[in-house]
């Protein structure tokens, strides 16, 4: 019996921050085993905002180090770059034809830029952001996509644009994919309190350097509780992150020093830094290696593209037999 088909992608725009790992990397990686899957450095995807091509290609094989160090195993699993399944473009306009504006104007990203008072800047690319990520989705007839219950939406209309693709051609060509919530993964907070994200600037990145590390673990905001005072760790973002990653006896020895008094976040940092430092410093030793040899990295993608192609090609071979597209 052949496994199911796990799908997910991640934009390469900058380093992976801890919100990254945890939230996708890590319960991306837990699945190579019990799923035939399929990841992907989604660059069409970070083309809303990325314009510096340079830094575009540098971030693809940064992003492609990190899930090898963290234990992507090339054999199992297909990691390749988006933009060499070029047909994910075409598929993105053969959806686009079938799907109404009202549903993208219901999209978050587009509703929060819209909120924020920035509707004249839209790009179009932002506007039909779920479209490219549908196709994303449908072009490998992928069975579950791995999501956090703050990524359901994307589920919701991508299953809503296949099935609308279906209807209007009276075929079955599209397979109509199944979430795959992650019901327990936490949501990291970042320096500043908000949830983690790069467009917060508010991020902490694992793989750095010891040094920047610590910087970024100093950064984080509390309040301004003296010192020689009990503190509450439960509203605490220092000890929030510090519960990620300590054993049940080491929490309750930093929730015993918070109660206490005379203990300060200064020092919850400090213990935050050598717990996420000492859980990262293989990792961070395998990701400098694989960083280093771009050759092995776009072999690696390479690789990945040509086992996805066989996927695209049948998908393809159906939308475009059902469209009247090309020549028979």
């Amino acid at each position: 019996m052949s496994k199911k088909r796990s799908l997910s992608g991640i934009k390469p725009t900058g380093f992976p921050h801890l919100g990254n790992y945890l939230g996708m990397i890590r319960p991306a990686i837990d699945l190579q085993d019990e799923y035939e899957a399929y990841y992907f450095a989604a660059d069409y995807h970070a083309l809303t905002t990325a314009r510096d091509p340079k830094a575009m290609r540098a971030s693809v094989y940064e992003l492609t180090s990190y899930f090898l160090a963290f234990g992507l195993d090339p054999e199992k699993s297909a990691f390749f770059r988006q933009s060499d399944i070029p047909e994910v473009c075409e598929l993105t306009w053969l959806l686009s034809c079938v799907t109404h504006m009202g549903l993208l104007e219901r999209a978050h990203a587009y509703k929060a830029a819209d909120a924020e008072g920035r509707g004249k800047e839209i790009s179009h690319g932002l506007f039909s952001y779920p479209v490219l990520m549908a196709a994303d989705i449908l072009i490998y007839d992928s069975d579950i996509v791995p999501v956090g219950q703050d990524q359901i939406q994307h589920l919701e209309m991508t299953r809503d644009m296949a099935q609308k693709f279906n209807a209007a051609f009276n075929v079955d060509a599209l397979k109509l994919p199944v979430a795959k919530v992650q019901e327990n993964v936490a949501t990291v907070p970042g320096t500043d309190g908000r949830k983690m994200s790069k467009s917060y600037g508010n991020l902490i990145e694992p793989l750095l350097p010891p040094k920047k590390l610590r910087k970024q673990c100093m950064a984080i905001a509390t309040d301004s509780t003296p010192l020689e005072d009990p503190k509450d760790p439960d509203t605490c973002n220092v000890f929030t992150l510090y519960k990620l990653f300590a054993t049940p006896s080491e929490l309750e020895d930093m929730r015993q020093n918070y109660l206490g008094g005379g203990y300060g976040y200064g020092h919850a940092k400090q213990a935050l830094f050598e717990k996420l430092d000492a859980y990262f410093s293989p990792y961070r030793e395998e990701y400098q290696r694989l960083r280093a040899d771009e050759a092995y990295l776009e072999e690696v993608l390479q690789s990945g593209a040509e086992r996805v192609r066989p996927a695209v090609e049948e998908v393809m071979d159906r939308v475009r037999r059902a469209t009247g597209i090309g020549r028979r």
